[in-house]
């Protein structure tokens, strides 16, 4: 496998497991040196454990400023530098309007927003003094539509692509690129108990998350150097169409000759 990440340090949010830890993996492979933050410890451990002396392991709550912190400064002590920030830590909860709890309302823009924003604060630093980084911020096609009873899921992933875009801008000319990946259902831990006919898309089936990792490598590698505060949709077709039912299926003959 070519080292199209040789000499690069990741840092993975959410790595202990499902996409988080298929990045670490393909980003290893690829011969990058990887920081796995997780707040499951033992699984975290397990995963940069099989990855070998490229990897590390952090303990990494992302709603905490400390932990960002702690986790930034592991990746400079035992590999020299950060190059690459993965937000990849998140959340699914569901519940309609009149009954979703404001508490998981607040727990989920903890996590899934203010936890990428504390995570882009805590690496601007050392990638500054680099003159050069990736930041690859795990949104959803939920950040590009909307979907029913996801409220606080799809509030937060919108937020995600308009603070990918704000920092994208900010970061520019350090040398900094930001960019957002906006997946489809894929077949996690996180999405086991999720019908995998709930969306219709063009290919047929849900994603293995190697094919949002193979995305996410190429972010991070010097092969995506003009790509910034973009939105990068991995999700077999998903958000393609409209949202009609079969249009194959109107009569034609039906139709009023003034259209035609």
């Amino acid at each position: 496998m070519t080292a199209r990440l040789a000499g690069k340090v990741a840092l993975i949010s959410g790595a202990a497991r499902g996409m988080g830890a298929s990045h670490a993996k393909e980003m290893v492979a690829h011969g990058a040196k990887v920081v796995c933050g997780d707040i499951l410890d033992a699984e975290g451990e397990r995963v940069a454990a099989e990855l070998g002396g490229d990897a590390r392991f952090v303990h990494l709550d992302v709603t905490r400023p400390e932990d960002w912190q702690s986790a930034v400064a592991t990746a400079v002590e035992e590999f020299g530098t950060l190059d690459v920030l993965v937000n990849n830590a998140g959340i699914l909860n569901i519940g309609t309007i009149e009954d979703y709890d404001l508490a998981e309302w607040h727990r989920i823009l903890d996590i899934n927003l203010t936890g990428v924003f504390l995570g882009i604060r805590a690496a601007a630093g050392p990638m500054k003094a680099a003159g050069r980084g990736s930041i690859i911020n795990i949104s959803s096609i939920e950040g590009m539509a909307g979907t029913v009873a996801c409220h606080g899921y799809t509030a937060t992933k919108f937020a995600v692509r308009g603070l990918t875009k704000s920092t994208a801008l900010e970061l520019g000319p350090f040398g900094i690129r930001v960019n957002s990946v906006h997946p489809g259902l894929v077949k996690t831990p996180m999405a086991d108990w999720v019908p995998e006919d709930i969306f219709t898309t063009a290919l047929g089936r849900i994603a293995q998350p190697r094919e949002v990792s193979n995305l996410v490598v190429y972010l991070a590698s010097d092969e995506s150097s003009y790509s910034t505060g973009a939105e990068f949709v991995v999700d077999g077709g998903t958000i393609a169409g409209l949202a009609h039912k079969d249009f194959a299926a109107v009569d034609v003959a039906a139709q009023p000759d003034w259209i035609t």
